[in-house]
């Protein structure tokens, strides 16, 4: 893909949910990217516990 075309894309955070778009220094791992920063990355166990928590049945 070319750079210009990569620039454009978006892509929502796994954790805040929040668009972000690419970044030079995502140019070699862009199809990996699933964070927008370092403080979502460090906080996607949270997320994940979160998720897990609210798919248990309320009334056991």
């Amino acid at each position: 893909m070319k750079v210009d075309s990569l620039r454009q894309q978006t892509k929502l955070c796994a954790v805040c949910q929040r668009p972000f778009q690419w970044r030079k220094k995502w140019q070699q791992c862009w199809q990996q990217v699933r964070y927008c920063s370092e403080r979502c990355r460090r906080q996607r166990h949270l997320v994940a516990a979160t998720k897990e928590s609210s798919h248990r049945d309320p009334h056991r």
